[in-house]
């Protein structure tokens, strides 16, 4: 059976919705961003077994949040790239196939924004819990770029020691950065109110049509 041949447009509605394929080259460049993730992923695991018997287990701790950081990126990246794609430019003509991504058989606008405000959560959660490790390892610690951390910089430095001597972990940082990781979850909440809602009022529309 023959696909049905695509409507005829005219010159300016044709130029108006060629314009999506400007969004070609920044899609492009998402996948470059991809693989500098890849090589950062490759170096902080290589650092990772190389100092693991130097390292402490808070330390190993941290190290494998960040791995998991740039995993949850990364996601958000193949989300962005494949879904936005997917939506905004053109069919990625993925129907039957064996790998295609799950979420992607369903995927539109209101999706695809619910599923990154959810990703965006999740790395914040990480960045969240890293700090609050750090500020645990770190009490007592100077702030950074201030005479007592100069000071404690010179005294390790003399023995020969080679310990962390100060801190950018402040308890205001902290509170903020709990702040803003509460706002992003009230958001994401919104966002997916307002989306059910939205199905909601198209579903109702559609039984009354009918």
């Amino acid at each position: 059976m023959s696909r049905p041949s695509a409507p005829r447009l005219g010159p300016l509605p044709a130029l108006i919705f060629s314009s999506r394929w400007l969004q070609l080259p920044l899609y492009l460049g998402l996948i470059v961003a991809q693989g500098v993730y890849v090589f950062l992923f490759l170096k902080e695991l290589l650092h990772l077994i190389t100092d693991a018997n130097t390292l402490t287990e808070q330390g190993i701790m941290l190290l494998v949040l960040g791995l998991i950081d740039v995993v949850m990126i990364s996601n958000l990246l193949v989300m962005v790239i494949v879904g936005g794609y997917e939506t905004f430019v053109s069919r990625l003509g993925l129907q039957g196939h064996p790998d295609q991504p799950e979420w992607l058989s369903h995927v539109n606008a209101s999706v695809l924004k619910v599923k990154l405000a959810m990703a965006i959560i999740g790395i914040s959660s990480i960045h969240l819990l890293k700090t609050f490790i750090e500020a645990g390892m770190l009490g007592g610690l100077p702030l950074c770029n201030t005479a007592d951390a100069l000071a404690a910089a010179e005294a390790l430095s003399a023995i020969g020691s080679y310990a962390k001597s100060c801190t950018m972990v402040t308890s205001e940082g902290v509170m903020w950065q709990t702040i803003i990781h509460t706002i992003f979850i009230l958001s994401a909440l919104g966002i997916a109110w307002t989306d059910k809602l939205m199905t909601s009022v198209s579903a109702k529309r559609e039984l009354a049509a009918h």
